[in-house]
């Protein structure tokens, strides 16, 4: 079986071992956002690649659910020492390593995709994992409070102000003029199904989207696409979702998000119907297109409606690896493969 997911950091990796643990003997490929890229020392760091491959390798930090297991932060103290930041950006030093690396391949003129796929062969995850793109995105975030209005990158917005600065709204610089990464169509068209994890649906699944060219494979794509749920009982699983979609106007629960994607609507489906609009993970307007053709919620939310898509419901907290391939189950179920 063919699978294609697309995924951000720790609750896309988290849901990735499940698919491996459901499907032991699936080709998987993984889509992974970079519009968290930043680059800090001169070296060009992709939290969400990372955490895909750290989790999928075997080498990710199970307390932190980010950076290397086993990990010291030498580095990081000198650099405060002389005073140098952001104090706020957690830098290892087996991290260091890995971005060192990758900035190296970068600088010598190897395009991201081949950079990922170098980084791999020693962390060997098991999946075939693409960043959405080659040329560089970033994601920032527009501010106004009593020191104005100003941009700031996503990452500051996420781990120094802790979303604490409400959002006008959130903007993946350079998606526009990107194009997918070598694979990442094919991926999608030639899928047996595709799967949107529960990560962020604004700054990574929303990201992703904002690729020219990914919108519209998922929405043509003959495999079901089903997705799950980030959010349960109108509050996000994971960090601050809920202030990523205040900034695009869409509100905190699982039948706004599911809307949000919006349903395709294919002939046969259970519930199909008309399509849903909403906006991107950029905040444009992405018409009525919709992309899923399932959606998964929690069973605090089972009386959620998405038109167009079947929505099933279930107990959606990834505890253990085994409740992770289970909800993978459903999302399978609700696929018919």
């Amino acid at each position: 079986m063919k699978v294609t997911a697309l995924a951000g950091g720790i609750g896309g990796s988290r849901f990735l071992l499940g698919v491996q643990a459901a499907l032991p003997d699936a080709d998987i490929t993984v889509i992974g956002n970079t519009g968290d890229d930043i680059t800090l020392h001169g070296l060009r760091i992709c939290p969400d690649l990372d955490t895909v491959m750290y989790t999928l390798g075997g080498g990710i930090s199970a307390e932190r659910g980010w950076g290397r297991e086993d990990e010291s932060f030498v580095v990081a103290e000198e650099l405060a020492a002389y005073g140098v930041g952001p104090a706020w950006f957690g830098l290892g030093d087996r991290d260091l390593a890995t971005h060192l690396v990758r900035t190296q391949m970068l600088d010598a003129g190897h395009p991201l995709s081949d950079v990922v796929a170098a980084l791999c062969v020693r962390w060997k995850p098991g999946v075939r994992l693409l960043p959405m793109c080659d040329q560089r995105v970033e994601t920032h975030v527009v501010l106004e409070d009593e020191q104005g209005q100003r941009a700031v990158h996503f990452q500051e917005w996420w781990l120094r102000m802790r979303a604490g600065v409400p959002a006008r709204s959130i903007v993946a610089l350079g998606a526009e003029r990107a194009t997918p990464a070598p694979g990442v169509l094919d991926a999608i068209a030639d899928a047996d199904v595709v799967l949107l994890p529960p990560s962020n649906p604004v700054v990574s699944i929303g990201t992703i989207l904002a690729v020219p060219g990914i919108r519209d494979a998922l929405a043509a794509t003959s495999a079901p696409v089903v997705g799950i749920s980030p959010i349960i009982g109108g509050a996000a699983v994971r960090g601050m979702a809920d202030a990523c979609l205040a900034a695009i106007g869409v509100e905190t629960s699982a039948q706004a998000v599911g809307r949000h994607y919006g349903g395709r609507g294919r002939t046969g489906s259970p519930s199909a119907g008309a399509g849903a609009g909403g906006t991107d993970g950029a905040g444009g307007a992405v018409g009525t297109a919709g992309l899923l053709d399932g959606w998964v919620v929690d069973t605090a939310d089972a009386d959620t409606v998405v038109p167009g898509a079947t929505v099933v419901s279930r107990p959606l907290f990834m505890t253990d690896l085994t409740e992770t391939a289970a909800i993978v189950g459903t999302a399978l179920d609700l696929a018919g493969v």
